[in-house]
């Protein structure tokens, strides 16, 4: 039997991670599960282990740790649970990992997948915040450490896929003119903005096409998550701010698309599920089944393209605004953001006051040159507290 590849996924228990080990699960030949990670949800990642049986387990809270690890010995488990932020660096870089799937929702997931880079692994990249808050300096890790990224939102991996062979030359060297990302739209597309102020959390976390967590639906709803998609692209291929152009596609059949300057637009189709992406990933340069059904163009019939309303949805426009602000201002703004939407979920603030929120804090920042990652952390500190001081006064 060939040597499998050892994977390691943080965030083994959200909907990245579970369609990550499905995908595994499918090529017992080829995978074997490292290190699977989680925040706090014992019982799932306890599940996880029993069946693929990792070397390592870590939990980010220290007590949830101390629960599964009690659970795991009760159950005649060998695998070793470890916790702390620490300890998801430690699992990214060993040197038994070939591959990790860098899946953390948040901030919380950029140590680890710079860890990740430095340590030279296959990346592959599903948290938005470590191209967003940390671009400069993840992509410097990602070159000097000899690491291998490869995305895994569909839309930038539909881009990686029809891009030039040397996907971080110059656009204009790789003939390319503009990368178009397509936008669903979300729940809300046809909403009038009066209707928008009075939307439910339930109806925003009700996504036409994608099975997601809360905090990428909520995200998808506003249009932010194709604004932080943006400025991952800017990182990912290169680009410049007005290299990149959102184009709304209702049936997110097309997942992105790439024109080149002799006027040919290269797409990439299929059906929305992400283990198209990781499967590509996981086997990249070679192809292997992901589990997905073939897309039924005779059933698809039409496919529908708009341009996005930044009246409506202006977190698209405030992405683009921090993109071209530079320095630490897409740190801030992903932090207010993160802030903002958590305030929504709880119901503190409404809907349409996340990008009330996000605009103020970002008006009201110093934009600073990247120093460093702590400096980086700082501003998403500071952001966050002035986030929390602007619900103060809203509410």
């Amino acid at each position: 039997m060939p040597n499998l590849q050892q994977v390691t996924i943080l965030g083994a228990t959200g909907t990245i991670g579970v369609n990550t080990l499905d995908v595994i699960s499918q090529h017992p030949n080829r995978f074997a599960v490292f290190a699977l990670t989680a925040n706090k949800n014992v019982e799932a990642l306890f599940n996880q282990c029993q069946q693929f049986k990792p070397q390592y387990a870590v939990m980010l809270e220290d007590q949830a740790a101390e629960r599964l690890s009690i659970q795991l010995k009760q159950a005649g488990s060998t695998t070793e649970v470890l916790s702390g932020m620490d300890s998801l660096e430690f699992v990214s870089a060993h040197e038994k990992v070939d591959a990790v799937m860098a899946a953390i929702v948040g901030a919380a997931g950029l140590k680890p997948a710079i860890a990740a880079a430095k340590a030279g692994k296959r990346i592959l990249l599903a948290n938005k915040e470590t191209l967003v808050m940390a671009g400069s300096i993840f992509m410097q890790a990602v070159d000097e450490g000899g690491a291998t990224l490869l995305p895994i939102d569909s839309e930038h991996n539909a881009i990686f896929q029809v891009m030039p062979n040397d996907k971080r030359m110059s656009l204009i060297d790789g003939g390319v003119k503009k990368i178009l990302l397509t936008a669903s739209g979300g729940p809300f597309r046809k909403a009038s903005y009066e209707e928008l102020k009075q939307v439910t959390v339930k109806q925003a976390l009700n996504h036409p096409n994608w099975v997601m967590g809360p905090k990428i639906t909520i995200d998808s709803a506003t249009l932010m998550n194709k604004g932080l998609e943006v400025i991952e692209a800017r990182w990912l291929f290169n680009a410049s701010p007005d290299q990149i152009e959102v184009v709304v596609h209702p049936q997110s059949v097309i997942h992105s698309m790439v024109e080149y300057v002799d006027g040919s637009v290269l797409a990439q189709l299929g059906n929305p599920d992400m283990r198209t992406p990781i499967a590509y990933a996981l086997g990249y340069p070679e192809r292997m089944s992901s589990g997905v059904g073939s897309l039924d163009l005779f059933k698809t019939a039409r496919l529908d393209f708009e341009v996005p309303d930044v009246q409506k949805f202006p977190c698209l426009r405030l992405a683009f605004d921090a993109l071209r602000m530079g320095g630490n201002a897409a740190a801030i703004l992903n932090a207010a953001n993160e802030v903002a939407v958590e305030a929504f979920i709880k119901e503190k603030i409404a809907f349409t006051e996340i990008p009330s929120l996000i605009e103020s804090v970002l008006e009201n920042s110093t934009i600073n040159q990247v120093i460093d990652l702590d400096m980086l952390i700082a501003s998403d500190t500071e952001a966050r507290v002035a986030a929390e001081a602007w619900i103060g006064r809203s509410s």
